[in-house]
């Protein structure tokens, strides 16, 4: 452990052999725990609680070897920082423990410094603590800080951050990487709440992507139980985003589970050229998203507020058994910035979204966006959504230059804004529904497509080709009478059961018609059945 300005540096490494002929074991030297204590005195040895050292300055001195722990006293405040350097840790079999001892957590009361840093290392542990920033205005700081930069060099390996409280920096937890291949690899964060930090809960970053030579920073995450939420933004930030709950870019082969981000952004700048939204991913490729909650996200600007999304350059993705729900923008949304064919083969299905789009004009509940989008699938999906107060709104927001788009087995339902729109006509080759449910709960029927505006489902089969399948007519525009009722109590979204349908109609066999397997269970766990019912929830 140490600073980047100082260090002092010992090295160790123990093997003992038994004469030839016989099998060699490995005698592996049994780490050393270092303890801190408000009580304790930076003359101690510090290596039991009754000589602990009194500061983290003193820690901070002191060189961690594979196999060491560093506990701060339960329920104590320590300011300063812990800083795990280059020629600290670095050995995954035998990871680098800080965290706290006795009863509770510690806290670190970090100032213009992380409070945790992890530089050009990894075979480290981050466990039990509570870091207290000075607050998400007053630092550039993240609560835990993982860079790494170190020229030439392969991924780090193994870094667990698990049972943390993070509050009061610009990011809570923040994994970086100056270079692709040079980042973290194996990364754990589970059970953590990241709330209070101006710009994002998580955020994981790497090099611009190079679409001739794609190549991904960071690898193998596991996000787990993470709670992102009440990040609110920076008014000031014009240049940028801010306000996030979960970002990750530029990773290859991560999965985020059972997490939530909600009321995140409330005060991201007015004129950002991009909004802040509760879980997203961009510049990356395997990406997971289940089993999680994204609602009540906000943007102070025009744009994104959204729950989750699938941004720039995103490749071989799933969303899957999610809720979304009154979120200032989309419920999902897919987007392209540039149009270089790297945004494919994505996959958005089993989800549900209610009352989402509730700020913005012309966004949609779901919406795909951008430029050169293709192979995207969205099938077996719940979107309910009433009338948008930002006006304009609609359920399914569709833009032009994307192909091989296709949305199946979803159930949309609508409460006066159109149930489609498509700003400019799109033929089935480039986006194509097929085996959906539309439902009015009241108002009018409607899809616009381009410049006409249909009135009934027939009618926009009949002019567009839509809802059709080898030339026979598909989907249907009966009321699926949801347990909850065509529009759930905005005080209840989050209750997926609410969305059982009570009239389920079959959908398409997605497997015989188009190659797509529809899962075994849907959002509730419930089996699906061949064909499935239409919409997120089987009966």
């Amino acid at each position: 452990m140490r600073r980047r300005r100082a260090a002092v540096y010992l090295t160790a490494a123990v093997v003992v052999g038994i004469a030839a002929g016989c099998s060699t074991p490995h005698y592996v030297p049994r780490g050393t725990t270092y303890y801190v204590s408000p009580r304790g005195d930076d003359r101690a040895d510090g290596t039991s609680a009754g000589k602990a050292w009194r500061t983290l300055a003193r820690a901070d001195k002191a060189a961690l070897h594979p196999g060491d722990r560093l506990l701060l006293q339960g329920g104590a405040r320590f300011p300063g920082t812990v800083t795990i350097g280059a020629r600290d840790a670095g050995d995954a079999r035998r990871p680098v423990t800080v965290g706290s001892y006795g009863g509770g957590r510690a806290t670190i009361s970090a100032t213009d410094t992380p409070g945790v840093s992890v530089h050009d290392t990894a075979g480290v542990e981050i466990r039990d603590l509570t870091l207290s920033g000075p607050g998400a205005r007053s630092t550039g700081e993240a609560g835990v800080n993982l860079y790494a930069d170190k020229a030439g060099a392969g991924a780090e390996r193994h870094v667990t951050v698990v049972g943390v409280d993070v509050s009061g920096f610009r990011v809570g937890v923040a994994m970086g990487s100056a270079a692709a291949g040079t980042g973290f690899r194996d990364v754990t964060v589970r059970d953590a709440d990241l709330h209070g930090n101006r710009d994002a809960g998580l955020l994981t970053y790497g090099p611009a992507f190079d679409v001739h030579h794609p190549a991904y920073a960071h690898e193998n995450l596991l996000l787990e139980d993470v709670r992102a939420y009440d990040n609110p933004g920076d008014p000031t930030a014009s240049h940028r985003h801010t306000g996030n709950g979960i970002v990750l870019g530029g990773v290859r082969h991560a999965t985020v589970r059972d997490s939530t981000a909600h009321d995140n952004g409330d005060q991201s700048a007015r004129h950002a050229p991009a909004g802040p939204v509760g879980m997203w991913t961009y510049d990356s490729t395997r990406v997971l998203i289940e089993h999680s909650s994204s609602y009540r996200n906000h943007t102070g600007s025009k744009v994104d507020g959204g729950g989750f999304g699938l941004d720039s350059n995103t490749s071989h993705s799933v969303v899957q058994y999610n809720v979304s729900y009154q979120n200032d923008g989309s419920g999902y949304y897919v987007y392209s910035h540039p149009a270089n064919g790297a945004h494919a083969d994505n996959t958005i299905r089993y989800n549900v979204s209610a009352d989402d789009a509730r700020k913005l004009p012309h966004h949609g509940a779901l919406t795909v966006y951008g430029s050169r989008v293709h192979d995207l699938r969205v099938y077996q999906n719940t979107v309910t959504m009433s009338h948008s107060p930002g006006g304009d709104g609609t359920v399914v927001l569709l833009r032009p230059g994307n192909n091989g788009i296709s949305l199946r087995n979803n159930i949309l339902v609508s409460d006066g804004d159109p149930l489609v729109t498509a700003d400019r006509v799109l033929t089935p080759a480039q986006v194509v529904f097929q085996g959906n449910q539309y439902y009015a709960a009241s108002g009018h029927w409607t899809v616009r497509w381009g410049g006409h505006r249909y009135t009934d489902l027939a009618a926009w089969r009949d002019g567009t080709g839509q809802e059709r399948v080898n030339g026979k007519a598909s989907g249907t525009s009966a009321d699926p009478c949801p347990k909850g009722g065509a529009l759930p109590d905005p005080a209840t979204p989050g209750d997926v059961g609410l969305f059982t349908p009570r009239c389920p109609r079959d959908g398409l066999d997605l497997t015989a018609l188009f190659g797509i397997d529809p899962g075994t269970v849907d959002v509730l766990g419930h089996k699906v059945p061949t064909p499935p019912a239409i919409g997120a929830v089987q009966p």
